[in-house]
């Protein structure tokens, strides 16, 4: 049988989506998940006084700020990202956010909050600190966040025994457990317009629908797999000089162009989620990206260009 449990946070909709023999077991699994992802939720949020990237914010630019293990291992993975996108990807992009009107209140008159990325960021390794080296540095894993607290969610249904299962934040992010079995009933995840799957055998796994304005839908099949679509019309402001998306070509200082929709499937939601991001603002998978993620990408005005894993498990998993 398929249950499926949904919640709000991180201002999105969670939906999880188990298949099993027993439906209480699977719905006590799915509730430990879900209050798994809003524990992320409140550690992660830039806006709460009483999270942990709030407390970064406010206090490691004047000293080294210690972080627990669970968040080391995020901000190092960003850094990571970071450095081989060469800064097309940067967590530390909340001051240039606000600066372009994305943090509710309208932007500062002028210049604003200067923008200062993750090359003024210090990570000690040797004791799991946090140091800002510029006074506007502000982190902000918006980008990363869902994907981070699905892949805690997934690997925690998986220690429970749960085998076959969908898991997705905001219809952008989705984690994949085995594939459906064959007897499974279709269904969609999400609201008329997400991506949909389809249980059309074992071995092909679930079928996810990515659509793309004026261009055929791209699918994507996965099996033990994480997915992560970005848009730039996914959220919007306008003002005097046209509209801006909220992704941030953080090396410019802009927001990224309009009109393009990149796909990255990898071992790791918070990966994906990280490279998608990337491949956004760069507008081609670059070399230095990891041969273990297969990529998608369609630039405004042009077609899907598909790019399989070169190693690894699971690659080939986006077709038109």
């Amino acid at each position: 049988m398929l249950i499926r449990l949904a919640t709000e946070a991180m201002a999105t909709r969670f939906e999880l989506v188990l298949h099993g023999e027993d439906e209480f077991f699977l719905r006590a699994a799915a509730e430990e998940a879900i209050q798994l992802i809003h524990e992320q939720h409140n550690r992660l949020s830039a806006f709460s006084t009483s999270s942990l990237v709030w407390r970064l914010n406010a206090l490691a630019a004047q000293r080294p700020i210690e972080v627990d293990r669970e968040l080391w291992d995020l901000l190092t993975l960003c850094e990571q990202v970071w450095t081989l996108s060469n800064g097309a990807f940067d967590p530390a992009i909340g001051s240039l956010m606000k600066r372009w009107g994305f943090r509710g209140d309208p932007p500062p008159a002028g210049d604003g909050v200067r923008p200062s990325g993750f090359a003024h960021v210090e990570l000690d390794a040797s004791r799991h600190t946090v140091r800002f080296h510029h006074p506007d540095v502000s982190i902000d894993l918006g980008a990363v966040a869902k994907g981070f607290a699905l892949d805690l969610a997934a690997r925690h249904v998986r220690s429970l025994g749960v085998k076959v299962g969908l898991l997705h934040g905001g219809t952008s992010t989705a984690v994949a457990l085995g594939a459906p079995p064959p007897d499974a009933p279709t269904c969609r995840v999400g609201g008329d317009d997400a991506p949909c799957i389809n249980s059309t055998g074992r071995d092909s796994g679930w079928l996810i629908r990515i659509p793309a304005p004026s261009d055929p839908s791209l699918t994507a099949r996965l099996a033990d797999r994480a997915l992560s679509v970005s848009s730039p019309a996914g959220r919007t402001v306008a003002d005097e000089s046209g509209t801006h998306g909220h992704i941030m070509d953080p090396r410019a200082g802009v927001p990224a162009s309009l009109g393009g929709v990149a796909a990255v499937a990898g071992s790791s939601a918070a990966e994906t989620d990280a490279w998608s991001t990337a491949l956004i603002v760069l507008g081609a998978r670059p070399a230095s990206m990891p041969a273990g993620l297969d990529s998608a990408h369609r630039a405004p005005g042009r077609q899907w260009v598909i790019q399989p894993a070169q190693a690894g498990p699971g690659s080939g998993v986006f077709h038109l």
